[in-house]
């Protein structure tokens, strides 16, 4: 019986978290007037595509966000990686009182940060620029303690064996600990990306320009409400945007899951 229940219950938020994603589908490819009608003979259109492609600078939005996601991802995935090496396998003073700061960088909200993250930006002369939206998140406290668990789970005697053919500690790490850990990359690389892509309150106060704005900014646009709003502009735009992420989960879901699974598990 509870059983049933709980599936009925899981059916329940899986309607309603799919409602919006099919109603963004169907406003995005249907001319407006139809867009509530909800006629399943209503023709099928790309010129909401066109046209919210024409309205803003796509193209450079695209690029800056690839260019934004990408830098921070390398940044942390080095970062990291050597924090949580060190962490997991080295003994120093200081050790368990650093982690414990780290750990509690995990209960800061970044939206606390943003007033002094804005100054600080502003002496380095990083405002409106992508480095001076990423620099802020180039280690991530989430990261560390994700990587750091992995790397404590792989056996001591790999190192010995490492170290008898002559690799130092960093051609352990690269050779050794990187490749036993990929799982863990591909899905802390998903929840970066994901996240970065969609972050909009940082971006939005460090730029000022479409040269360094991202997608989600850019976005903002099509809520002017001068003109009025056409939500199948609004929506085509939505889908563009969030498109390659979709694609991006659907083909590494399965890796998603099991990495946090085992991570669960560690």
């Amino acid at each position: 019986m509870w059983v049933g229940i709980e599936a009925a219950g899981a059916l329940v938020l899986a309607c309603l978290w799919i409602l919006p994603l099919l109603f963004a589908v169907w406003a995005a490819f249907h001319a407006t007037e139809d867009t509530t009608r909800f006629a399943l003979t209503a023709p099928l259109t790309l010129e909401n595509f066109r046209r919210a492609w024409e309205a803003a600078p796509f193209a450079r939005y695209f690029l800056n966000t690839f260019v934004l996601v990408t830098l921070i991802l390398v940044c942390q995935f080095v970062l990291c990686t050597l924090a949580a090496y060190a962490f997991a396998r080295f003994s120093f003073v200081g050790r368990e009182i650093a982690f414990a700061l780290v750990l509690a960088q995990l209960m800061i909200m970044p939206d606390v940060l943003i007033v002094e993250n804005y100054r600080t930006m502003s002496r380095l002369g990083l405002v409106d620029t992508i480095p001076g939206i990423a620099l802020p998140y180039v280690a991530s406290a989430f990261g560390i303690f994700l990587l750091r668990q992995t790397f404590r789970t792989i056996p001591r005697e790999l190192d010995d064996a490492a170290r008898v053919e002559g690799a130092s500690a960093l051609q352990t790490l690269w050779k050794v600990y990187v490749p036993l850990a990929r799982p863990i990359y591909v899905a802390y690389g998903l929840v970066s990306v994901s996240f970065h892509w969609n972050n909009f309150l940082w971006p939005l106060i460090i730029t000022n320009s479409v040269e360094a704005r991202p997608l989600t900014v850019g976005l903002q646009i099509f809520s002017s409400g001068d003109q009025g709003v056409d939500w199948s502009v609004i929506c085509a735009a939505t889908l563009m945007t969030s498109a390659p992420l979709l694609i991006g989960f659907l083909l590494f879901q399965r890796q998603f899951v099991q990495s946090f699974i085992r991570a669960g598990i560690r």
